[in-house]
């Protein structure tokens, strides 16, 4: 996992905002297409594929937090991102990564934990 900086969306862009569905980092589109996913990129492969990006990330998202240090922040190890780039994340995310994805978890010994609350530590 990258410890990279993600960009934070402009006001006007916010509508358009997309929750990766395995980190929960929040960006444009435009963002995932030019440069993937910061944190998960080698198993979401979304960077350059806008149909990889629809089924890989979300619009339907609740809450946003904004990790400035994630190594030294009680949210981001409350929310499992303090591995993760600094960014935007949503706080719960409606959906499941697609089951190319859960099976690569799972081949690498991964527990795949959906980010909508459903599951808790």
């Amino acid at each position: 996992m990258s410890q990279g900086q993600a960009s934070i969306p402009t006001q006007p862009r916010a509508k358009q905002l997309r929750a990766c569905l395995l980190c929960s980092i929040i960006q444009t589109p435009a963002d995932f297409r030019k440069h993937g996913c910061p944190n998960c990129e080698e198993l979401m492969q979304m960077k350059g594929y806008p149909d990889r990006i629809q089924a890989c990330t979300t619009t339907h998202f609740e809450g946003v937090i904004a990790v400035i240090n994630p190594e030294e922040s009680w949210v981001a190890r409350w929310q499992r991102t303090s591995k993760y780039a600094r960014g935007m994340y949503a706080v719960r995310v409606k959906g499941r990564v697609p089951e190319d994805v859960e099976a690569e978890l799972e081949s690498r010994n991964i527990k795949y934990r959906p980010r909508d609350g459903s599951e808790q530590d």
